[in-house]
């Protein structure tokens, strides 16, 4: 079986004003990186829009209301709706979202059908900030819990756990998966850094969340002891039916954004790792989907060697 690669050019009109870091120019470069004759063996699907109920499974019905009613207006009248500080919708914003979350449970579905073997969505606007009742952080919805509980609806999972290596904490998603003991959130991110949440004591209504923060200027050898002596024996101690990674790639050492030292190769370890568990825990069903990643070259190459590691799995 092949790995999917799931995308919709529609996540390239999402334009925030010139100069954000979240611009269409990351999503170009991840899938110019996996253009080679190396990906020739993708499954390349077109995104489909995420309905109402994919939603509302993960998010308050005013919150989705107000990102394709009245703050999609809002951005169609006047050319943007400002959110907040970092957080920007564009005339185009709305069916980003929609096509963005909308690849999620479509990759969910395609990998619980064995159609394909695992998945990667190259999606904006990223999701992993936004909790139940708002946008926040560049995100809109979240994606990833948008898929995990679209999991549940076709009754393939009821344990799901997120593994989250942006280097930015994912906060919406804690919040969402924070109150049931059957949602696994793991995370490792640099600390301080935004949005400030992701101490090691949030640990969630059932120690079903777990955070390992990192210091500014750690390396690859302080992420991959994070994954092999925390995280991972967590996970697998949860025993998932399902995995998704909310893959940031801004933790690596050419990023702008943050203090982190990781290199591609280090992302790479880590999905092989990922892939490894959840072929003993959940017949290797994983579903990926972009995060973070503001250097255009770095987040190529990070991608790629991603990408690479889930074909391989």
């Amino acid at each position: 079986m092949k790995t999917g690669l799931f995308s919709h050019p529609a996540c390239l009109a999402h334009v925030p004003p010139a100069g954000h870091p979240e611009s269409p120019d990351r999503l170009r470069a991840v899938l110019a990186a996996l253009e080679t004759s190396d990906f020739s063996g993708l499954a390349r699907v077109e995104a489909p829009r995420a309905d109402r109920d994919a939603l509302l499974a993960a998010h308050d019905a005013s919150h989705v209301d107000a990102v394709l009613g009245s703050l999609n207006e809002e951005a169609q009248q006047n050319g943007f709706a400002l959110i907040d500080a970092d957080t920007v919708m564009s005339p185009g914003s709305s069916e980003a979202a929609l096509r963005a979350a909308g690849a999620v449970v479509r990759a969910v579905e395609d990998v619980a059908s064995r159609t394909i073997k695992n998945a990667f969505c190259a999606v904006r606007p990223p999701g992993h900030h936004a909790p139940a009742d708002r946008a926040m952080g560049f995100c809109l919805f979240n994606n990833v819990a948008v898929g995990a509980f679209h999991a549940r609806k076709i009754r393939i999972s009821e344990r799901i756990a997120v593994i989250d290596v942006d280097v930015h904490h994912g906060n919406g998603t804690e919040d969402i998966f924070w109150n049931d003991a059957n949602l696994f959130y793991a995370s490792t991110h640099q600390s301080p850094l935004y949005p400030g949440t992701g101490a090691a004591s949030e640990r969630g209504v059932a120690q079903n969340i777990l955070n390992v923060p990192l210091t500014p200027y750690s390396g690859g050898d302080a992420f991959r002891a994070a994954m092999s002596n925390a995280i991972l024996p967590a996970m697998q101690s949860f025993n998932p039916d399902f995995i998704f990674i909310s893959a940031g790639f801004d933790a690596h050492k050419s990023d702008p954004l943050a203090q982190l030292e990781l290199t591609e190769n280090d992302f790479g370890w880590a999905t092989a790792r990922i892939c490894e568990l959840a072929k003993n825990a959940c017949e290797g069903r994983v579903v990926s989907t972009l995060e973070g990643g503001y250097d255009l070259d770095a987040l190529g190459r990070s991608a790629a060697t991603h990408v690479r590691a889930l074909m391989e799995a």
